[in-house]
């Protein structure tokens, strides 16, 4: 009897010990739903930590939905609570997101929150972002200190830089692009409005022009920014591109005409190798023949078809020939030569 009375009385101290160390820590967390209207049971306690499931997060965040009355326009339950966290959510993040939303009148409900924060997206920033519109720098300074260069039509290079104001879209924020595409729209935009203006100088006179012109030309479809204006934040004047094109165009065309050019002169001295060498070929024809003459003279004095006073004849003909040409070579001689 007394071995009964023992064990029922440790029993009970343990049933105690364990019925205080849940009051210990569940008791504030439960006093705060009950002063608050949270609707959360200290038996719904304890079941979130048999869930894995950190009941000072759901607890904090169905206070933060109750008294900023979410409630009673969505869908907030405990369990829903719960449910996002489980899956890997932000809950506090959201809750805080829902309020700033339904305090500035954006439509965006439970569901819809839910879906953008576990998409991995910054809910409470991108209404922030919505109430309060950003300034993207275009081009990015942190990735590209440069500018948007472009050239107009009359070949003058333009240096710009523009300041993009956008709000976000929550209804395309799940699969929108990001900021990187609206900067990159951005830039194709304007260098695309300078290269169809006909003089940099109108570029420079109203530079609001190619604000509108990127404006209207709906870049921030499938993105989750709506862009509210473009401005030109400064414009210089680069180089004359097209100058210096034409100028390289007339120096390749001066190099294929010199190649051109030599191309033919070594045509021309092939040619007249070639004719030289026809010339010699020619010579030794002559020289040829030349050798066949005393053949045929004594062949001639042999049959009696030549006489000796022919052959007496033929030496005078030729020495006239030699004398008259001698002549006519000394006459050409005197008349090159310059006038004292």
């Amino acid at each position: 009897m007394n071995s009964a009375w023992i064990i029922g009385l440790v029993f009970g101290a343990i049933v105690v010990f364990i019925m205080m160390a849940v009051l210990a820590r569940y008791f504030g967390l439960w006093v705060q739903c009950k002063m608050t209207g949270a609707g959360v049971s200290m038996t719904n306690l304890i079941m979130m930590s048999i869930r894995k499931v950190n009941p000072t997060i759901i607890v904090r965040s169905k206070i933060m939905a109750v008294q900023a009355g979410l409630t009673e326009h969505y869908d907030i339950s405990t369990r829903a609570l719960e449910a996002h966290y489980l899956a890997g959510g932000n809950v506090p993040n959201v809750i805080r997101a829902l309020v700033a939303a339904h305090r500035a009148q954006i439509d965006m409900d439970w569901q819809v929150a839910q879906a953008i924060d576990l998409a991995g997206r910054d809910i409470l920033d991108a209404v922030k972002t919505s109430v309060y519109p950003k300034v993207i720098n275009c081009p990015d300074p942190r990735k590209n200190a440069g500018t948007l260069d472009a050239v107009a039509a009359d070949g003058i290079q333009l240096k710009a830089r523009a300041r993009v104001t956008v709000r976000t879209n929550i209804q395309q924020l799940v699969g929108g692009a990001t900021e990187e595409t609206v900067i990159a729209r951005v830039g194709q935009g304007i260098v695309q409005a300078i290269g169809s203006t006909k003089t940099y100088a109108e570029v420079l006179e109203n530079p609001d022009r190619i604000s509108k012109t990127v404006l209207n030309q709906g870049l921030e479809a499938q993105t989750a920014f709506e862009i509210v204006s473009i401005d030109i934040a400064d414009i210089d004047v680069g180089e004359n591109i097209g100058a210096r094109l034409q100028a390289d165009q007339a120096e390749a065309d001066m190099r294929v005409a010199q190649a051109r050019a030599e191309q033919r002169r070594a045509e021309f001295a092939a040619q007249e190798q070639e004719m030289v060498a026809k010339t010699q070929q020619n010579r030794a024809v002559v020289v040829l023949s030349e050798a066949e003459v005393p053949e045929a003279i004594a062949a001639a004095f042999r049959s009696g078809k030549l006489g000796l006073l022919d052959y007496y004849e033929l030496k005078n003909v030729q020495a006239d020939t030699s004398m008259r040409s001698a002549i006519a070579g000394m006459g050409d001689e005197v008349a090159q030569q310059p006038e004292s």
